[in-house]
């Protein structure tokens, strides 16, 4: 049951277990464990969402040798409780952090520095962003950030009085990538780009609060965390805070790389994040006469990807352009050509597809809140 509480369902904003949605849990000897789940309407368009999120946070646990659901539908009764609690947690609770309930999120993790994982991070939120979303960036590499300088964008975080909150809150800096749009954080907004950050682990973890918390995100449909290297104290208290998140690692071809990466998705596990997937950075360099070269190695990320048992879902050849994009702050997923703009492209594409579907909010129970809500409050107003 413990589990089940970092399934959140996001038109109601709480966990599954607090609403009242998991009547029963039976284990039986042989590990196989079953869910009942009650869903606000049968037909529910986050009904794939939650069976996915199901799965994959019960399935973390030892012993644990499959995982089915009992699907079921709340009676009349039952579903005006569930929207009772949650119109009373949308009125009178904050949240935990500003980032929407509705919003996916992928942490681009790695066990060392050095193989490429802000470039990894910005190429996919730019190419992510260029199909028409809007996807935030938050660059979680706090004394390494490189966030800024890869998208080209310095402007100074200002903060801003908001509606509904007592004190203000700091505004990302936006960039329009074609129909969509990144809001990016980092403390490269704070300080000089020569500025030497030396933070202890608390304040590195306090400052991912602030950015979690004291950021006003506003509307977001993915959000992108550049992880810091490591399994250290920036890690742990995402998993805090953010426990739906999804985790991709990234690695190079060389199996050094790949032994330090199972370390970051061991540290998933253990913190009950899911683990969405492995890319391979750096696979090869290829020469204008058309012959490649395994510069650091082969095999590494699908090894990695075989022992932890999720997909490699790219694999990004080694090419300057990529190197060149980054320091002129334009992203080669964006307009570049070839096969690394082609990779990131790609693996964007598969994100959106399968790995983390954006959230569908059509047709459910939060619609049936919202015309509550604005019912409740166009009574209230004629009354005054």
């Amino acid at each position: 049951m413990a589990l089940l509480r970092s399934v959140i369902d996001p038109e109601l904003g709480a966990d599954i277990v607090t609403l009242g949605m998991v009547p029963s849990v039976t284990i039986e000897d042989d590990g196989k464990v079953t869910v009942g789940v009650k869903l606000t309407i049968g037909g529910c368009p986050l009904r794939a969402q939650i069976k996915k999120d199901v799965e994959t946070r019960v399935a973390l646990h030892p012993g644990v040798r499959s995982v089915s659901i009992d699907w079921g539908e709340m009676t009349s009764d039952e579903r005006t409780q569930v929207m009772t609690k949650a119109r009373w947690n949308a009125r009178q609770q904050a949240p935990d952090t500003e980032v929407p309930v509705s919003c996916r999120i992928l942490a681009i993790a790695s066990g060392k520095g050095g193989v490429g994982k802000s470039s990894v991070t910005v190429n996919l939120a730019a190419a992510v962003a260029a199909q028409g979303f809007i996807v935030g960036v938050l660059d979680a590499d706090i004394w390494g950030f490189s966030v800024p300088r890869l998208l080209g964008i310095d402007d100074r975080l200002e903060a801003e009085h908001v509606e509904g909150s007592d004190k203000p809150k700091i505004i990302p800096n936006v960039r329009t990538i074609g129909r969509g749009s990144l809001k990016v954080v980092s403390t490269g907004f704070l300080v000089g780009e020569d500025t030497a950050l030396m933070w202890r682990g608390l304040m590195l973890t306090k400052a991912v609060e602030q950015f979690l918390r004291d950021v006003r995100w506003g509307e977001l449909d993915y959000l992108f965390i550049d992880m810091p290297p490591g399994t250290g104290d920036v890690q742990m208290g995402l998993a805090r805070m953010l426990p739906r998140t999804d985790m991709i690692v990234v690695t190079t071809p060389a199996l050094a790389a790949q032994k330090v990466a199972a370390r970051a998705a061991d540290m998933a596990r253990r913190s009950f994040l899911r683990v969405s997937g492995v890319i391979e950075n750096m696979t090869s360099f290829t020469c204008d006469h058309g012959q490649s070269y395994a510069l650091f190695g082969e095999g590494g990320g699908q090894a990695l990807a075989d022992e932890i048992g999720v997909p490699l879902i790219g694999r990004v050849p080694l090419e300057p352009a990529v190197a060149a994009g980054g320091d002129a702050g334009v992203p080669i997923s964006l307009d570049g050509v070839g096969p690394a703009a082609d990779e990131f492209r790609a693996i964007a594409k598969r994100i959106i597809d399968d790995i983390a579907p954006p959230t569908n909010m059509a047709g459910c129970s939060a619609r049936m809140l919202t015309l509550v809500n604005a019912a409740l409050d166009a009574h209230q107003a004629n009354a005054s």
